[in-house]
């Protein structure tokens, strides 16, 4: 068993913040009964449309999945974004994720604002105990944390990935604890068991799986099943990363069965058909796979890189073996279970989702419902503020202007741009239309990372911008550390906002050999200042790469220790706090994982 870089939270950190904590999470009213079902979203990180046995990829078997999908409604075009975090902003908002300033998957620039409501916040409003487990993308410091964004319980991690899948480091509700084997076993047990205390009433459940995202860490039950087996050919298989492809199929049977767990454990409690269960997934596949013959794969603005499947079960009031054929997207999730449940929707804002319940309810039929709903436009955007595509029932118009039959090529073979003129023109006009309209592309000032917003604040690596050619352990800040921190030219700064005045005291995560010990460091915010010496050594091994099935591209990890630079006494508002060395005896000060600010 092996701990991540934040491992060191079972241990050093988890005894200095102790003493900050005296109550819980926020609580909800018991009452004898869920009035309202329980609704249990889960959203898959990195699986693609084509990951599944029941869309007909035969070097996978989710038989769990798929007889959930048989059980519930099945949506034959599903659209998200292509990437992590803007698709989590759109399912916990109902709107297009520019307008909630998340332009990114990393450095802040995956942070939901703090002026939009999420799906937590509605159904708590409506008297729902509200959770969410694994992976939230949309903000670490608080107020941006999920438990300052509607969500009574949080048991998770707030980066975009993990560098350890086994024993990992969590945050629970701001608390930091070692997870218990591995993640999404974990996270399910956690979502069961919130799930089935009837004591606080219907609950509304965010499980947000970590995985088949990267790195590949998958336990040998799962994997010496898939490690061997034979893959499909497909239009990319030229480009196919074969030990990566079985790895990530073993992780999605993973799910499978846990997904398999989950509803057995409601079964068991006569709960089941009392929840609503939704299942999708977070964008395209992270890897040149079998996916359906679709263009594209995760990060593209092509069919495989935002189609995702999307099942809902609730027999009490949708029919099970329906197949919706009009397209739908990420910005309806919230709108639909609002509606599908009667839990009031504010209407102080626009939403750019729209209510799919009447296509859950009736007519399933692919003819049928095609021609009772209207046709709209859906949009994909990149995150470079230039590029998105248009999809249509029947067209997508890439974002380089080419523009396909959705119908008669569902693979993306034949431009017909130059045959449909009026078509590509319409799409464009939609295209610019509606991101002028919810901000696609504008340039907005950079917000600073938030620090006073609860006792503890962390600021990891991830968040700080290397000065003087300081190196970080991987080109993906996500998880990473900065290292071989060889001179006094060097510092990490962070553009802050302290919320609250007051002394804080500054923790540092840091590892050195003993042959480096003896760095002098500071800590400067605004004009406050304090001064450590690195006196302990504290050399970890290497955490992540040996549980990987095939190697990494991220960071891999250690148990960095703590130690305290000081005590600032700051006002409140914006300013710079910066970490640099003003001696450094031997080869290098330190490595530097991060700091945890403390109010006192």
């Amino acid at each position: 068993m092996r701990i991540d870089l934040r491992g060191c939270v079972a241990g050093a950190m988890a005894a200095m913040v102790a003493a900050f904590f005296t109550a819980g999470p926020p609580t909800v009213a018991s009452a004898q009964a869920p009035s309202r079902p329980n609704v249990l979203v889960i959203v898959a990180d990195d699986q693609g449309w084509g990951d599944l046995s029941v869309h007909g990829n035969p070097a996978v078997a989710t038989p769990r999945l798929d007889r959930l999908a048989r059980e519930g409604v099945q949506f034959a075009h599903f659209f998200v974004q292509p990437l992590c975090a803007p698709t989590r902003a759109e399912l916990l908002t109902g709107r297009y994720h520019p307008r909630g300033g998340v332009t990114g998957v990393s450095t802040g620039d995956e942070r939901l604002d703090l002026g939009e409501r999420t799906i937590a916040d509605v159904f708590r409003a409506a008297g729902y105990a509200t959770a969410a487990f694994g992976k939230w993308h949309n903000g670490t410091q608080p107020p941006y944390h999920p438990n300052s964004r509607g969500f009574d319980e949080f048991y998770g991690f707030t980066s975009g990935h993990w560098a350890q899948y086994i024993d990992a480091a969590m945050d629970h509700d701001g608390r930091p604890v070692t997870g218990r084997g591995y993640m999404p076993d974990d996270l399910t047990d956690r979502a069961l068991a919130f799930l089935t205390d009837r004591r606080q009433g219907p609950a509304f459940v965010w499980l947000a799986y970590n995985t088949p995202h990267s790195p590949m860490q998958v336990p040998d039950r799962w994997w010496d099943a898939a490690r061997q087996r034979q893959l499909p050919a497909h239009r990319y298989s030229a480009d196919e990363d074969v030990p990566q492809t079985r790895a990530a199929l073993a992780m999605v049977e993973n799910l499978d069965w846990n997904v398999g767990r989950l509803l057995d454990g409601l079964a068991a409690r006569q709960q089941l058909d009392d929840t609503v269960v939704v299942y999708l997934t977070d964008n395209g596949p992270n890897g040149w796979r079998w996916n359906g013959d679709m263009k594209g794969r995760k990060g593209t603005l092509d069919e495989g890189g935002v189609r995702s499947p999307l099942f809902v079960r609730w027999p009490t009031r949708v029919p099970a073996g329906g197949r919706v054929a009009p397209i739908a997207g990420a910005i309806d999730l919230l709108p639909t279970l609002a509606d599908l449940v009667d839990v009031p929707l504010p209407d102080d804002r626009p939403l750019d989702g729209r209510s799919l319940v009447p296509l859950l309810r009736g007519d399933t039929s692919a003819g049928a419902d095609a021609r009772r709903w209207p046709d709209r436009a859906l949009l994909a955007f990149s995150t470079n503020g230039r590029d998105a595509s248009v999809r249509t029932q029947q067209y997508r118009l890439d974002a380089a202007g080419a523009l396909y039959d959705m119908v008669a090529d569902p693979g993306q073979r034949q431009d017909i741009s130059a045959s449909h003129p009026a078509v590509v023109q319409q799409l464009t006009a939609t295209r610019r239309r509606v991101s002028d309209e919810v901000g696609f592309g504008r340039v907005r000032p950079r917000r600073p990372f938030t620090v006073g917003g609860a006792a503890v604040t962390s600021l990891p690596a991830r968040d700080g911008v290397p000065q003087g050619g300081l190196r970080r352990s991987s080109v993906h800040p996500n998880d990473s550390y900065f290292l071989e921190w060889s001179s006094t030219s060097y510092a990490v700064t962070w553009d802050v906002d302290v919320l609250q005045a007051g002394a804080y005291d500054v923790q540092a995560w840091y590892a050195v050999p003993a042959a480096d010990v003896g760095a002098s460091v500071r800590v400067t915010l605004g004009d406050a200042s304090a001064s450590a010496r690195v006196r302990t050594a504290h050399d970890p091994p290497l955490v992540g790469p040996p549980d990987d099935r095939v190697p990494r591209t991220e960071s891999p990890t250690k148990a960095f220790a703590s130690m305290s630079l000081g005590t600032l006494a700051v006002p409140a508002g914006r300013a710079t706090l910066r970490v640099d060395a003003t001696a450094i005896p031997a080869r290098q000060a330190w490595e530097l994982a991060g700091l945890t600010i403390v109010r006192r």
